[in-house]
Parts: C-alpha cells; sequence; structure tokens
C-alpha cells in the first residue's frame, strides 16, 4: 500500500549559494566498517575540525549541535542505517529547537558513507563502497555533486526512521545476527557477512522457524488521519478505491506489518518496493503468507518482484 507517513515538517534545505561547500563527516565509532585506517583515510581530504567521532549519544547530540553552531552546508553520515537515524534526529531536533528563535534557519543536506551493516539508504543513495567514500566526500567539497534527493521518514514513537515495523522484519534481523555469531566463523567467516549471510540465515533459520512455529497474530491496521492509502497491484498501480483517512486497511491473521520510505531493508533486500515512487507516501506490506510460500519465493521476495502479500 501507498500511505502517507508520519513526517516532521522539518525539511531539508540545499544552500542558497554555491560558493560555499563546507563539509562535516559524522562517523560512528560502533559501525561494522569503522576502523583506525578510515579515520587516517578521511583525515587526508576533511580538515581535522570537520571529523567528527562518536561513541555515544551524548556524543552525537554535541556533534548536531556543533554542525549547527558552524553552519555546515553537507553533513555526511559514516555508518549504517541506525547511525542515518541516528544523527538525522539529533540534527533535526536541534534544528527545530532554534527555529523556535530563527524562523529562517536551514538544515544541512545529508550525504551517506556506505560503513554499516544493512546500509539501506546507502543503498538507495548509490553511495560508493571501500576508498570510493573519500570521491563521494571529494566531490561534495568541490562543489562537484550534480544534484541530492528528498527522503520521507517515518516518524516511530517520536524518531524518524528509513523503515519501521514489527513481527518477520525483526526475526531477520535477530537471525542474522545468531548466524554471524554461531555459524560464521573460521572459514565461514567471511560468507557469513553481509549479504550472503543475511540470505543464508533466511533461508536456514528464519523460515524454517516459521515452518514449525505459528507466529501469526490477530491484528488491525487503520490509516492514518492524513490522506487516503492505496492498494497496489503486482505491476506497482494502484488497485480498486482509495482507503479513506481513518478507514481500516486490514483486520485478521498476520506475521509481518512492516513500512519503509527506502526501497530496501538492509543488503539489497528489496523488502518496500513501491516506496519512493510517489512522493510523500510509504509503502506498507502486511505479511500474511505461509512460509513455505517465502521459500519457495526468495529470491523473488529479495529483488522486489515477489510482491504476493498485502501492500
Amino acid at each position: 500500500m501507498w500511505v502517507q507517513p508520519f513526517r516532521s515538517d522539518v525539511q531539508q534545505v540545499p544552500p542558497k549559494t554555491q560558493a560555499d561547500h563546507k563539509v562535516a563527516v559524522l562517523l560512528n565509532a560502533n559501525a561494522r566498517k569503522f576502523s583506525p585506517k578510515i579515520v587516517r583515510s578521511l583525515s587526508h581530504v576533511v580538515p581535522e575540525g570537520d571529523l567528527y567521532i562518536s561513541r555515544s549519544e551524548l556524543d552525537a547530540r554535541r556533534i548536531a549541535q556543533a554542525v549547527l553552531d558552524r553552519r555546515y552546508h553537507t553533513v555526511f553520515l559514516g555508518g549504517g542505517d541506525g547511525t542515518f537515524s541516528s544523527f538525522v534526529n539529533e540534527i533535526m531536533n536541534q534544528v527545530e529547537l532554534r527555529r523556535q528563535h530563527h524562523p529562517g534557519l536551514a538544515a544541512p543536506r545529508f550525504g551517506v558513507l556506505k560503513l554499516g551493516t544493512g546500509n539501506s539508504v546507502a543503498t538507495l543513495m548509490r553511495s560508493s563502497r571501500g576508498d570510493g567514500i573519500l570521491d563521494d566526500v571529494l566531490r561534495a567539497r568541490a562543489g562537484e555533486v550534480p544534484g541530492y534527493r528528498t527522503l520521507d521518514l517515518l516518524m516511530v514513537e517520536g524518531k524518524r526512521a528509513p523503515f519501521a515495523g514489527l513481527g518477520l522484519d525483526g526475526k531477520l534481523l535477530n537471525d542474522y545476527l545468531w548466524v554471524k555469531r554461531n555459524v560464521g566463523k573460521g572459514m565461514l567467516n567471511q560468507l557469513m557477512k553481509g549479504g550472503a549471510g543475511y540470505f543464508t540465515s533466511v533461508a536456514l533459520k528464519t523460515v524454517p522457524y516459521y515452518l514449525a512455529n505459528s507466529n501469526k497474530v490477530e491484528c488491525e491496521v487503520i490509516n492514518g488521519k492524513a490522506s487516503a492509502a492505496y492498494r497496489i497491484g503486482p505491476n506497482g498501480l494502484p488497485v480498486g478505491e482509495p482507503i479513506a483517512p481513518g478507514a481500516v486497511m486490514f483486520r485478521g491473521e498476520l506475521m509481518m506489518a512492516a513500512a519503509g520510505t527506502s526501497p530496501y531493508y538492509g543488503f539489497e533486500l528489496k523488502m518496500f518496493p513501491f516506496a519512493t515512487r510517489r512522493r510523500g507516501m510509504m509503502n506498507l506490506r502486511i505479511g500474511t503468507i505461509p512460509a513455505v510460500k517465502i521459500l519457495a519465493n526468495l529470491k523473488g521476495l529479495w529483488g522486489g518482484t515477489f510482491t504476493s502479500a498485502i501492500n
């Protein structure tokens, strides 16, 4: 389904002049690919005062304040989706507070350095891998970024996020972490990381679990008050009549309810294939199909072509 996400009114505003290309790089020291080598590499292309490292929520809050104090036009966030959400929330919260006294305060643009685990936002933005992250930063500092895109975010319990859900999607992540800890050892260490590890955990742990256990729950999903929602067919086009604000969209047993404004869940798993197709809308997916069918269509599910569920 296309549903209007719960969003903050804060918008990312582009700089008013191309003459100043002040760039900050914010790194999460807890990100999977963070290392002293990454810091050394970035220090060659980013001035010392523009490179920030966060090790805690308090660090992130202080860095957010510094970003606005120093009026950076572009802020690169180094980490995965958790890093993206954490820094964006801290910075946007500071923007909202300051706009009470400075209504015209502009928020910075955000860039994403691919240093995390799932990297759904980095995948959407086609961020570079490996040493290519240096080129991404250099282009921004030189003012050679051709454009930017607006990304709507969900508002979940007061926090902004590119995707959220309950049920199956949470188990996917927990199973991946279990496989990496318990199977990804020795010669299998590299194989069980990244997309291969994710795919293995789905096939060997998540789906077998659902084959042996019933995890469906009774649930009612109601459209919000903002706008109509639309059911989406396999071709990505709306089907049937719009669902009015406040109307019931689903009532019954389900194993997953998840929504995203980015197509990717992580490791290029295209959980929300219709996200970003319509501005200001999120892709809501309600899973009701049996685990056997998921296993039989795992490749299509990963590529976003298997849509045999409620969209």
